[in-house]
């Protein structure tokens, strides 16, 4: 017997039907083994130590429901008296690191072989067997050392943050995060500037005012210099337009260039641009996306997912330039993507595998799979098929024309498209196009009528918007220009700024919250700010992804790697703690605020010897903290005490006079805190006084309620709360008669 251990049950699924007889399949979920959790055995720091020329040696531990799993498949494949096993997780990085803890726990097998496949058809799963391999220690360590990093960034950091009540740090996260705050605060800082422009339809074709040419010392220029001949700060000006075209109703060609448009296909689907066209062509999110695109892969209809590369194999170029000479004509072949190195000119490209296709190219619609898988399939099969097609050719022609009594050019283009190329297999995600030349003559001196309507001639009042907000697919190529991601960690990065609260997603633009603004603004500059690349700017995330893939590539050794990140990294990190104790921290500014609302002016002031909190330094903080409180400096009541208080005197029916004459103060608001404090005094008097009120009508039924259910006689009930009637029970005989009820119900079922 043989058994082959994927990482997906739907995966292991569609490998059975290939495999048949005398072969066990089985699932192991993802990893199995992984560096222990915070707080468990073997997670404190001793994990990280090491010799310069080796990698730290942790405990690895089982990961949530692992143990139990592979313990039975064990069992299992000893019972089946299995002799060989092949270990085919994903073929990357992780699923080598994932291989490599399998096959330490199989190693007692006669055979145990690393097998992979990009894609789960009969062939290549075949193919992977008979080419069977042993684990690639180069990708196993460069998993490790990821790791490493994550976990002493992720520990180390995240216990740095905690004084801003932050939830956690990361090596990609932050950085990512920043992205979006620096965008936030272009937008902050954006000044509207207003223009007019005029625009009007004729034959189909949208047409322009020039104001203004580029010399005119009246030209529109937004910040960054750049001119806009069709605006006008002179609403004047484009009134008048407005009014001349209404009154005129035609135009006259002045000029017409004749040109061409190519439009080259793009490659095969990465992985980020995967995501994008999801989201812009579907209105996906990231996360829905990632997860069709697994099914689609799991079920053996696309190459694997997690990849940056945009070759692909000659035998699935092949296949589909037969399919699209058939279906569409020779004309529409093209030199296609040809699987050229994709790393060349890309520092930040693994190239581990192929791009994203369909296993069965010659298939353009899939049967019997869910309406996501379908339409996720069709995007990526017409996105395959257009790169090996043709261009796409439009005729342009370029138009000048002017209208009477406006001495302004009016400029429009006309286009058609004359060659659909890659576009005959991307109809679904285009708008109508044009087929057609305008119906009017296109030659000097034809006069053409204007279309009237809501948006034609139409008049625009309006200002420069400030930068766009991430969107979820467009901060993916952001990480991916920068090169601080990989496809393999493109999801659970947003999906991580979104669990620690960092941004909202508001209807698909990513904003950042407090928590993350305060997070960029005033935490990382504790590590950023030490140098041009400190430990959370791009570049310096960048590099330690590079430094990971040449790992990974064999190029440098791993123990190199490791040793050298955590040189600087406890650099940078001693440095920020140093300069994090030199200033007092937002919670010591919130505790010494709350600390001295009870004192006078004058006590205040020689406290702080006339500084305010926020100008005190660290060391100052700290020896007023903890003069004061030894001098007896109470604390004010908390939030909670205070909306406690207010809401036992709205039921006890006690105005704000006769609460302050129970603490014996003038003012609520000079309540202390604490469990001794004079706040938690009148939270005790007042619940006293609001169990003599009359017991609630939920309780009520639920002493009735007891009383039929147990039998007791209503005498007995009475003379529990040593009362004459039900309708004297307070909340406090309540309470007593229930709980009397329910021991005594206890104790029988005890006896029984």
């Amino acid at each position: 017997m043989k058994l082959m251990i994927l990482e997906s049950g739907a995966k292991a699924k569609t490998v059975k039907k290939y495999l048949g007889k005398g072969w066990i399949v089985q699932a192991c979920g993802g990893h199995v083994q992984d560096l222990p959790s915070k707080g468990s055995k073997g997670s404190s720091k001793s994990m990280w130590d090491s010799e310069r020329n080796v990698l730290p040696d942790p405990p690895w531990g089982w990961t949530s429901g692992a143990q139990k799993k592979i313990t039975d498949l064990v069992k299992k494949a000893k019972s089946s008296k299995v002799d060989e096993v092949f270990i085919a997780t994903d073929p990357d990085r992780e699923g080598e690191f994932i291989a490599w803890r399998l096959s330490m726990i199989f190693a007692k097998f006669p055979s145990q072989k690393r097998v992979t496949f990009n894609e789960i058809t009969e062939k290549s799963v075949k193919h992977a067997i008979e080419n069977a391999r042993d684990i690639d220690t180069a990708l196993v360590d460069s998993a490790k050392v990821r790791r490493f990093m994550d976990r002493l960034v992720g520990f180390e950091c995240s216990r740095f943050s905690r004084s801003w009540k932050l939830a956690s740090m990361g090596r990609v996260q932050t950085p990512t995060l920043g992205f979006i705050v620096e965008r936030e605060i272009l937008r902050d800082q954006h000044v509207p500037i207003s223009y007019y422009s005029v625009n009007f339809d004729s034959n189909d074709i949208n047409f322009k005012i020039r104001f203004h040419e580029k010399d005119d010392p009246e030209a529109w220029l937004d910040d960054a210099g750049k001119h806009f001949p069709d605006r006008t700060f002179n609403e004047e000006l484009a009134r008048d337009a407005i009014s001349k075209l209404n009154i005129n109703k035609t135009i006259k060609i002045q000029s017409v260039k004749e040109g061409k448009n190519k439009r080259s296909p793009k490659p095969p689907f990465t992985t980020d641009t995967m995501l994008q066209s999801a989201s812009s062509n579907l209105g996906w999110s990231v996360a829905r996306t990632s997860s069709v695109a697994g099914e689609l892969y799991n079920s053996g209809h696309v190459t694997y997912i997690r990849t940056d590369s945009t070759r692909t194999n000659e035998d699935a170029r092949k296949t589909i330039k037969d399919f699209i000479k058939e279906k569409y004509g020779e004309n529409h072949l093209g030199p296609g993507a040809l699987g050229a190195d994709a790393k060349k000119g890309s520092s930040n490209v693994q190239d581990a595998h192929e791009a994203i296709r369909p296993t069965r190219p010659e298939v353009p619609q899939l049967s019997d799979v869910k309406d996501d898988q379908q339409l996720l399939y069709q995007l990526i099969w017409s996105r395959f098929a257009g790169s090996q097609m043709s261009n796409s050719i439009r005729e342009t022609r370029s138009i000048q024309a002017t209208t009477d009594n406006l001495d302004k050019k009016i400029t429009g283009t006309a286009s058609w498209r004359i060659h659909p190329g890659w576009e005959a297999v991307y109809g679904l995600y285009h708008k109508e196009v044009k087929l057609e030349p305008p119906e009017s003559k296109l030659t000097n001196g034809s006069i053409w009528e204007l279309e009237f309507g809501d948006e034609s001639p139409k008049l625009i009042d309006d200002e420069t918007k400030p930068p766009r907000r991430f969107s979820e697919s467009s901060i993916v190529q952001e990480m991916k220009k920068e090169g601080i991601g990989r496809p393999s960690t493109y999801v659970s990065t947003i999906q991580t700024l979104n669990k620690r609260k960092y941004v909202e997603n508001n209807s698909g633009a990513l904003i950042p919250t407090d928590a993350g603004r305060t997070m960029w603004l005033e935490v990382v500059p504790f590590y950023n700010e030490q140098n041009e690349n400190g430990l959370f700017a791009a570049q310096f995330t960048a590099k330690m992804e590079a430094d990971l893939d040449t790992i990974e590539n064999d190029t440098q050794s791993a123990p190199k790697v490791w040793h050298d990140f955590v040189d600087v990294f406890k650099e940078m990190n001693d440095v920020a703690k140093t300069k994090k104790r030199s200033i007092p921290s937002k919670r010591q500014i919130e505790l010494l605020n709350n600390l001295v609302k009870n004192m006078s002016d004058d006590d205040v002031f020689k406290s702080l010897q006339g500084k305010k909190p926020e100008e005190l330094t660290g060391e100052e903080m700290r020896l007023t903290l903890d003069k004061i409180i030894q001098e007896g400096g109470d604390f004010p009541a908390s939030d909670k005490q205070m909306k406690l208080i207010i809401k036992l005197a709205d039921q006890l029916g006690h105005n704000l006079e006769e609460i302050c004459k129970m603490s014996e103060t003038d003012d609520i608001n000079k309540l202390t805190g604490g469990k001794d404090g004079t706040a938690s005094n009148l939270i005790d008097i007042l619940i006293k006084q609001s169990q003599l009120l009359p017991a609630s009508e939920p309780q009520v039924k639920l002493v009735n309620k007891l009383a039929v259910r147990e039998e007791v006689p209503l005498s007995d009930i009475l003379s529990i709360a040593d009362i004459v009637s039900i309708d004297e029970m307070t909340k406090q005989d309540a309470s007593k008669i229930i709980d009397t009820i329910m021991k005594k119900n206890k104790k029988s079922k005890k006896k029984k």
